[in-house]
């Protein structure tokens, strides 16, 4: 039975890396905002929680959201992180809850892909929690990236913002802007 299972475990890994590039610039805005592991790994779980409960409400069949929109709300989402990392410095209770919301509509878009490959018979739990672990150990991979090769060098440093954190936001910002515009031409 695990045999068959394993893929959606691969397959939850490789939905953010190497496939989901929007996906790692999102974990990126979260990571940006505050560089420490304990803030960014809280983010990171209140956004799982979220797109875990609409990755399997979509899954199960409860509701199908409109693919396209859910494209473009994952665009804005990256970009309304990015652009709040660079007019702010502080993390507070308000960011968890739209990191909840932006986790709620990026499990429509994870749910869109998994159901493309299709759920095994008799067992969409166990697949789907093995999608999002596989999900889970993704983030976490992007995370202990970012921390070992930025963070860990750079983030006690006073220019850290300034010469890193800001112009990396302001890409991700002009990349988002730019999925959004083709996402809303592409309705």
């Amino acid at each position: 039975m695990l045999e068959t299972l394993i893929p959606y475990l691969k397959l939850g890994y490789t939905h953010v890396i190497p496939l989901g590039f929007d996906h790692i610039l999102f974990i990126l805005t979260l990571f940006f905002l505050n560089s420490k592991l304990k803030t960014v790994i809280l983010q990171c779980s209140v956004f799982t929680l979220a797109h875990s409960l609409t990755l399997g409400l979509v899954a199960f069949g409860l509701f199908m959201p409109n693919v396209k929109i859910i494209e473009v709300l994952i665009a804005l989402s990256i970009l309304l992180t990015a652009v709040e990392n660079i007019v702010t410095n502080t993390i507070n209770p308000f960011r968890l809850l739209i990191v909840f919301a932006f986790g709620l509509v990026h499990g429509m878009g994870f749910a869109n892909a998994l159901l493309e490959t299709g759920l095994p018979k008799g067992q969409y739990g166990i697949a789907l929690v093995l999608f999002n672990i596989g999900v889970e150990l993704g983030q976490i991979t992007i995370i202990l990236l970012a921390y070992f090769l930025i963070a860990k060098w750079f983030g006690a440093k006073s220019w850290y913002k300034e010469k890193l954190v800001y112009p990396l936001c302001t890409l991700i910002s002009c990349v988002a802007l730019y999925w959004i515009i083709e996402r809303i031409l592409l309705l």
